[in-house]
């Protein structure tokens, strides 16, 4: 099993640049509304056939924006991904092909996962924007061109269950498109010997990854380690969107997880979280500090439910299981390290 993965960068990147700013979906949560009692829009109608609110067709001025956004991340997401393949594409544009493997699986993860999150929206009845992607800068400034993708709830989640299906699709089903990005990536990768002074930026190895090596025969021999290539390292980008999504904490998706299994209690979660996060900090990854204060300003709360002391059924518990599971073998201590090889 390989020691650490790596990635080779073309141009030096300073530490602090891998550090994605506030997003839902990459780095750091979008807020979301403040929404019992005081939620300033009214729940959807109830249809008497089924009993779910009914939910308005999406108009075209709430497509115009999410639509711009997203085509310019696939701009940025292309840079990116034509400069990690050693491309100019500011220089020469047709480098940007160049960069189409990164960008359109990386994409592709954001937008299967948040999509997730709007589907089971739209079963509940809850109402909700469409998927905002967030350009970012690209190398040398930045990493992976875009700060990742997001959704606005615009009316209240106010039962358990939806609460658990809502918070917990989004990170299940781009976990899902991950792993198959991360199978195809390992079985395209390179395996080369350590120490070139190649390569500037080493990823953490989690659980599931380590796993999926091993079953592929990728895992490198001492003194080797396993070069990612674009579409590994998108793919791996993904778990660690996983990872960062499911964190116990306030609105993210696993605060809303944590609190459909644990209701009021979740805010102790919520708070030892943040101080696990300080200490992650001393082992290598600064992200970690960013991520607690981040934390701390966006709040721990969570807003309360309609059926607080009814318990989750069997089917729901069993959803919150499987998303610890997935936090746990995707989570990794120092997810980058910057250095020779």
């Amino acid at each position: 099993m390989p020691d650490e993965i790596i990635v080779p960068a073309v141009t030096p990147l300073a530490p602090q640049t891998s550090v994605v700013p506030a997003d839902s979906d990459v780095m750091a949560p979008a807020p979301l509304p403040d929404y019992p009692l005081q939620y300033p829009y009214p729940t959807p109608p109830m249809t008497p056939e089924t009993s779910q609110p009914t939910l308005p067709d999406v108009q075209w001025r709430e497509v115009r924006v999410p639509l711009a956004l997203f085509f310019a991340t696939l701009l940025t997401t292309l840079l990116a991904g034509a400069y990690q393949e050693g491309g100019d594409p500011l220089r020469h544009p047709a480098d940007l092909v160049r960069g189409l493997p990164f960008s359109l699986t990386l994409m592709t993860i954001l937008f299967v996962h948040e999509m997730g999150h709007y589907v089971a929206s739209r079963r509940y009845g809850v109402r909700t924007t469409l998927p905002y992607f967030i350009p970012g800068p690209w190398p040398p400034l930045g990493l992976i061109g875009t700060f990742g993708a997001f959704i606005r709830m615009q009316s209240p989640i106010v039962e358990k269950n939806a609460l658990m299906d809502i918070g917990a699709a989004g990170p299940i089903a781009g976990f899902i498109a991950a792993m198959f990005a991360v199978v195809v990536g390992l079985q395209t990768s390179q395996v080369v010997p350590t120490g070139s002074g190649t390569f500037l930026l080493h990823l953490g190895d989690p659980l599931m990854f380590s796993w999926t090596a091993h079953l592929l025969g990728k895992t490198a021999p001492a003194g080797y380690d396993v070069v990612l290539n674009s579409v590994g390292f998108a793919g791996w980008i993904g778990l660690f969107v996983t990872t960062l999504n499911l964190l116990p904490i306030g609105q993210l998706d696993g605060g809303h997880i944590a609190y459909a299994m644990f209701g009021k209690k979740q805010k102790y979660l919520s708070v030892a979280m943040i101080f696990v996060l300080l200490f992650l900090g001393t082992l290598g990854w600064s992200g970690w500090y960013v991520w607690a204060v981040l934390a701390g300003v966006l709040g721990v709360h969570h807003p309360p439910i309609r059926d607080e002391e009814i318990p989750l059924d069997l089917h729901h518990q069993l959803v919150g299981g499987v998303s610890i599971l997935l936090f746990i073998v995707t989570f990794m201590p120092v997810p980058f390290r910057f250095g020779p090889g």
